[in-house]
């Protein structure tokens, strides 16, 4: 499998999770997506991450985004490491676990990486749209956690773009001013964005959020 960029359509599959038996482009339905894979069960590092995402999970849900985990490991070993997450991260993983003992998801979203191990995945990241296609990937390595505070003001980010003709700049978070795209002209800026603009130069116009 070639990898995945953006603007593919997410390959679908069918596998069994701690939560059930899941399709994957059925499950996901109108939803916003976010797979991401781990190198193993039991692993320190995963551990918190796992944590880390059945907290921010509200936020998740408040964004219409389901979240999905994936490990090449069994749902026999899933389901102990889920006690494990639950106790030492205060917390409940209430998000499905994909088991990939036989790396098929992993091939085919490209999560294994043979130059840093051939029997494990990096940590992946897919955001998947509404229309099944791929609007982000990252990829860290096993040693390095996930920012997951990130991960949810890009998904911001891809949603204000989508329905606005916005872009969002540096370091930007929901609720600061937003760029003008250079597709809209001046003169069709005030019926576009009524709360008005700042024009600092011809190709850079900030206007406040729109959707707020």
């Amino acid at each position: 499998m070639a990898t995945l960029r953006l603007g593919d359509i997410a390959p679908d599959f069918k596998a069994e999770t701690t939560l059930g038996t899941v399709q994957f482009h059925e499950w996901l339905g109108d939803s916003w997506g976010v797979l991401f894979s781990h190198p193993a069960d039991f692993t320190p590092v995963c551990t918190t991450e796992l944590g880390t995402v059945a907290n921010y999970y509200p936020e998740f849900v408040k964004r219409n985004t389901k979240v999905i985990a994936l490990s090449v490991d069994g749902l026999e070993s899933h389901m102990e490491w889920i006690k494990d997450i639950n106790e030492t991260q205060n917390t409940t993983v209430n998000f499905p676990i994909i088991a990939d003992e036989n790396k098929e998801i992993a091939i085919l979203y490209d999560m294994i990486h043979p130059n840093a191990s051939d029997k494990f995945t990096v940590r992946s990241v897919f955001v998947i749209g509404p229309d099944k296609k791929v609007k982000l990937t990252l990829t860290y390595p096993a040693s390095t956690g996930r920012n997951f505070e990130e991960l949810l003001r890009v998904i911001d980010s891809l949603q204000l773009t989508a329905n606005y003709s916005v872009a969002t700049p540096v370091n930007w978070k929901s609720g600061e001013d937003v760029v003008i795209t250079t597709a809209i002209p001046d003169e069709d800026i005030p019926s576009k964005f009524p709360k008005g603009y700042t024009r600092i130069k011809p190709y850079l116009r900030m206007t406040p959020q729109p959707n707020l």
